[in-house]
């Protein structure tokens, strides 16, 4: 069984998982997954360059195997032309077990290959048989490790931002392996050094976000018609869907909550929950739509507000650079490590990843701020009329109320929500 990944880091780390789930499932030998260049992300990294294959191929040994290469016998077969090229456009959404055991076995009985070409969300978060969840969750939580280069300069990064003190965190040696003790070495003297803490920001603002989400961002005219050329050359589909259908006015969509939340109205968020000028903030991601301009509020309220491009030097960052991916590794790594992680959207994958992965390895402690932003909305369009405390009440409320770490709900991903029976042998960690 062939996979070829599509979309971001994120969303082909899940592509991989499901797909040694789907192999598992038909007791197919997988293919190391290929990673496929992207016109968005532009970046040909493969597998191994992100990852560690024989780690990766030896932790998953007892349950499925795999192999680098297809073997020499079947290279020379046209996939296509003998109908093993499954794209997926030829897999339901959400794809249950019996799919693959109905529609895709009998291909790979027959012609003793198949080749998943795209594969991002295509099986089923329920009902899935509990081994194969179990599996999926191993994956994710153990089998997929950074290579070293990315796991030094993460560590590097986190030392950083926790202004070189010599303890590591709870999740440092889930990230970044034997780099987490590497600090360490000739510091014993320093050992008393307490950890600087700090946020991880996850601004999810970038011009595809906005573009896509149909809302207004205060911009005027000029915004309107740079984000609507964009629609015409990214989503053609949603334009027709605008010539064909009436949609919700942007006003609607704010009300509703399903507006990305603007930097300023981030700025607000983290003010009321009590971060400072004091507050170092790790800020994932890059290309603010709007730039510096956009990111004002933010940088003037919170100074000490930093990217990896900041933290790390021209040489250290130089040999990742071009390779978003790669640099997504890192983001992923600033995150997961921070004392605290606070998202803006809900539905990025990247955040789902993170919050995840602190669930997972975090005992309990260590806190994801995930806005209710349709709450957020209603508290928003007041905030010309209301007192300061009252405000801040109403924020630390609407925070609150996702602040708890949930069981996993039916339907919803492993990857984000670990919390079951498959996935963690302790499910009653307090929230």
């Amino acid at each position: 069984m062939m996979v070829s990944a599509n979309g971001g880091i994120n969303q082909q780390r899940v592509a991989v998982c499901n797909a040694v789930a789907v192999a598992r499932l038909l007791n197919a030998t997988l293919v190391l997954p290929k990673l496929m260049y992207s016109s968005v992300w532009r970046d040909v990294s493969q597998f191994g360059d992100i990852y560690q294959e024989e780690h990766f191929i030896n932790y998953l040994k007892p349950d499925i195997r795999i192999v680098k290469e297809l073997p020499e016998e079947l290279q020379s077969l046209d996939l296509e032309a003998i109908g093993s090229v499954v794209t997926d456009a030829d897999v339901v959404k959400e794809a249950k077990p019996s799919f693959y055991l109905k529609y895709i076995l009998p291909i790979l009985h027959l012609n003793r290959v198949v080749h998943f070409v795209g594969f991002g969300n295509r099986l089923a978060s329920d009902p899935i048989p509990y081994h194969l969840q179990r599996l999926r969750c191993r994956c994710n939580f153990h089998a997929l490790q950074f290579v070293p280069k990315v796991q030094e300069i993460g560590a590097l990064l986190i030392r950083r931002m926790r202004q070189n003190a010599t303890q590591f965190g709870t999740l440092d040696h889930h990230l970044v392996g034997p780099f987490a003790e590497s600090k360490l070495k000739g510091k014993r003297y320093h050992a008393h050094k307490a950890s600087t803490r700090y946020l991880a920001l996850h601004l999810r603002f970038e011009i595809d976000m906005v573009a896509h989400s149909l809302c207004d961002f205060g911009g005027g005219e000029e915004e309107r018609r740079e984000l609507e050329a964009y629609r015409e050359v990214h989503f053609p589909a949603l334009m027709e869907q605008k010539k064909t259908k009436k949609l919700p006015s942007p006003a609607a969509l704010k009300s509703e909550g399903l507006c990305p939340l603007m930097p300023e109205e981030t700025v607000l968020m983290l003010a009321a929950l009590g971060f400072n000028r004091r507050t170092r903030i790790f800020l994932a991601g890059a290309h603010i739509y709007g730039g510096k301009s956009r990111m004002a509020a933010l940088t003037t309220l919170f100074p000490n507000l930093v990217t990896k491009e900041n933290l790390l030097s021209s040489s250290e960052i130089q040999p990742f650079m071009n390779f978003s991916s790669q640099l997504a590794a890192l983001d992923f790594i600033g995150c997961t490590a921070a004392d605290a992680f606070a998202m803006t959207d809900s539905g990025s994958q990247l955040s789902s990843l993170v919050s995840g992965f602190r669930v997972y390895y975090g005992g309990g402690k260590m806190p994801t701020i995930r806005p209710n932003k349709r709450r957020l909305a209603d508290i928003f369009m007041k905030n010309n009329t209301i007192e300061w405390k009252v405000f801040e009440t109403r924020v630390r409320k609407a925070i609150r109320q996702t602040k708890r770490v949930f069981s996993r709900p039916t339907g919803r991903s492993v990857y984000r929500y670990p919390r079951c029976d498959e996935c963690m042998c302790n499910t009653d960690l307090s929230a």
